[in-house]
């Protein structure tokens, strides 16, 4: 056995129960001869080295598969081995590539190093984004003097219904791809590299993005049918990410310069309550018209709202940057549906992903300016979690929080 094998033998043992269906990947489109090919429908990979990671300020997927981690080993070498061996992992699947020696060829006795269902598909845009919680800075790996100011407890929030087994987390990786099982292979083949070390907190599948970072695009729509994320803060647009997404040399830690704070909340809609609302009720809450995405008094989906003409508990209103002292974030946000709740309804909603360079100046004070949201009745914040995203990985020799570590 070489002792490249001996090492990726680590990589086996139980897989993640999953319990998804998944769907094919994109259907085919009716295009000329000459007409170029979407990036979504070319299966095209996304670079995985970078200044900033991946999946924040990327042109988002259609699906996601997001995953929280607790961290069972003390050991500081076995945790800062298992960040390498995932980011090894995260550069061949990004690329497309099994991981370590493939699904099979290998030795019959041990376990193949790669899950096997992802063979044959192209990477349809995986990226791979990870995350570290407030809890990782701790006495277990001497990371408490490195834990960044601004990586906060968040308040409890009028309306809260936390259920902490959907909530927090030491680490977390965001898959997002055009192929759900592109995805849902990303996050099992990590569960399977962090056997023995880390534990699935929990996790949460997504469909149809819910914000874009591309606004020459259509806007895509919640679970409730609005347009959702005209105002998102584009991908390309550098002034904008600078000021509101990427933390700064000068905000510290030095770890964090390139990187960005991710807030997660799952976010259940009553359904079946909203779908017996009148349209006009329904407009007046957002303060937009459903079919359009137009401002209230306004044509177009992206002209620029006028928020005195809107009622004072409208949910455009309040979510405002005038409103709020000119905060912004960075959305990135899925639908999803996870069954039924018992009691015949439909246990779905927003799962909310919002990047932003300091969580006190954006998510805290929108979320507390929303607590006299309309919106409120329809909908209810069960899960939460706050983690630090670090800088991109430089090249080969570089690793998911290399800096940190250092």
């Amino acid at each position: 056995m070489t002792p490249s094998r001996r090492s990726l033998l680590g990589w086996g043992g139980a897989g993640l129960a999953l319990g998804a269906a998944v769907a094919g990947g994109a259907g085919a489109l009716a295009r000329g001869a000459d007409e170029p090919v979407p990036a979504a429908l070319s299966g095209a990979a996304v670079p995985f080295h970078g200044t900033h990671q991946a999946g924040i300020a990327t042109a988002v997927q259609d699906r996601l598969h997001f995953a929280a981690f607790d961290v069972k080993t003390t050991d500081r070498a076995e945790l800062i081995q298992l960040l390498k061996d995932w980011t090894r992992a995260a550069e061949r699947m990004a690329a497309g590539q099994p991981v370590g020696e493939g699904a099979y060829g290998g030795l019959a006795e041990a376990p193949p190093d790669d899950t096997g269902e992802a063979l044959g598909l192209k990477p349809t845009r995986l990226t791979l984004t990870i995350g570290f919680g407030p809890s990782l800075f701790d006495d277990r790996f001497g990371l408490r003097s490195s834990r960044p100011p601004a990586l906060i407890d968040l308040p409890k929030f009028a309306g809260d219904n936390l259920d902490p087994a959907r909530s927090g987390g030491d680490l977390c990786v965001q898959a997002c791809a055009d192929d759900p099982q592109v995805a849902v292979h990303a996050i099992r083949n990590l569960a399977r590299i962090g056997f023995g070390k880390v534990t699935v907190r929990w996790s949460q599948l997504g469909f149809g993005k819910t914000s874009s970072t591309t606004p020459e695009e259509q806007t895509p729509r919640n679970m409730m049918g609005f347009k959702d994320g005209t105002r998102n803060i584009s991908g390309t647009d550098t002034k904008a990410l600078d000021e509101h997404v990427w933390v700064s040399e000068k905000d510290g830690p030095a770890w964090m310069a390139g990187g960005s704070y991710l807030v997660a909340r799952r976010i259940r809609m009553n359904i079946e309550t909203w779908d017996r609302t009148s349209l006009q009720e329904q407009e007046d809450i957002f303060g937009r018209d459903k079919g359009e995405g137009a401002p209230v008094g306004k044509a177009k989906e992206r002209d620029e709202p006028f928020l005195p003409a809107m009622l004072p508990t409208s949910h455009v209103r309040l979510a405002h940057p005038d409103s709020n002292g000119g905060a912004k974030m960075l959305r990135r946000g899925y639908s999803f549906t996870d069954g039924t709740d018992g009691l015949g309804r439909l246990d779905a909603g927003l799962f909310f992903l919002a990047y932003q360079r300091d969580v006190a100046k954006g998510f805290v004070p929108v979320q507390r300016s929303l607590a006299t949201d309309d919106l409120n009745e329809y909908i209810q914040h069960v899960g939460s979690a706050l983690f630090a995203v670090p800088q991109g990985v430089h090249d080969k020799n570089d690793w998911w929080g290399r800096a940190l570590f250092s």
